[in-house]
C-alpha cells in the first residue's frame, strides 16, 4: 500500500509543480468493497474544481502508464478543505496563529486532544495556546509527540 502512495506522490509532483500547486496528502484506502486513491492538493487561496479536474486527468494517464495498482480503484483529486491536515514541519510553520486540533500519542497533563491557536513552532516544538475552563494556557508539544494534527474551524 505504501508503494502505491509513494508512486502516486512521484507521479503527481511534476504535474503540480508546473501548475504551482502543492501536494498535501495521498491516501489509498478501502471503503466497503471499493478502493480509493485520494490526492489532496492546495495553493495559497485554495484550488478550484477546474484545477482538480486537470490534475486528475493528467495523473490518471500517468497512473495508467505506470500501473502501480493491480485492480479497480477510484481516483479522487480534491482540496483538503478548511480542516486540512498538518503533516510536515513546514505545515506547522505555515500555520502559526491559526486554530489547530492536535491528537497526541500519549496524554500530556491528562489530555490526548487539544484545540487552540498554534503560537509558534521552533526547534520541532509546537506552542499551543488553548482555553481550559475559564483560563488561557500554553503548552509546548514536541513534533514527535503529535499523532495527528489539522487546522480547525474556530467556533
Amino acid at each position: 500500500m505504501s508503494n502505491v502512495i509513494q508512486t502516486t506522490e512521484k507521479l503527481v509532483e511534476p504535474i503540480l509543480v508546473k501548475r504551482d500547486l502543492e501536494l498535501v496528502d495521498v491516501e489509498y484506502v478501502k471503503e466497503g468493497p471499493n478502493w480509493f486513491l485520494r490526492v489532496y492538493i492546495d495553493k495559497e487561496g485554495g484550488v478550484d474544481i477546474m484545477e482538480c479536474g486537470e490534475v486528475s486527468e493528467e495523473l490518471s494517464e500517468a497512473l495508467d502508464k505506470e500501473d502501480p495498482i493491480k485492480g479497480a480503484y477510484f481516483l479522487e483529486v480534491s482540496s483538503p478543505g478548511v480542516e486540512r491536515p498538518l503533516k510536515t514541519k513546514k505545515d506547522f510553520q505555515e500555520s502559526i496563529n491559526k486554530n489547530v486540533h492536535i491528537n497526541l500519542y500519549a496524554p500530556i497533563n491528562g489530555e490526548k486532544e487539544l484545540e487552540g491557536v498554534l503560537k509558534d513552532f521552533v526547534n520541532d516544538v509546537a506552542t499551543i495556546e488553548y482555553r481550559f475552563k475559564h483560563t488561557t494556557k500554553q503548552i509546548d508539544i514536541s513534533f514527535n509527540q503529535i499523532a495527528k494534527a489539522r487546522l480547525a474551524v474556530a467556533l
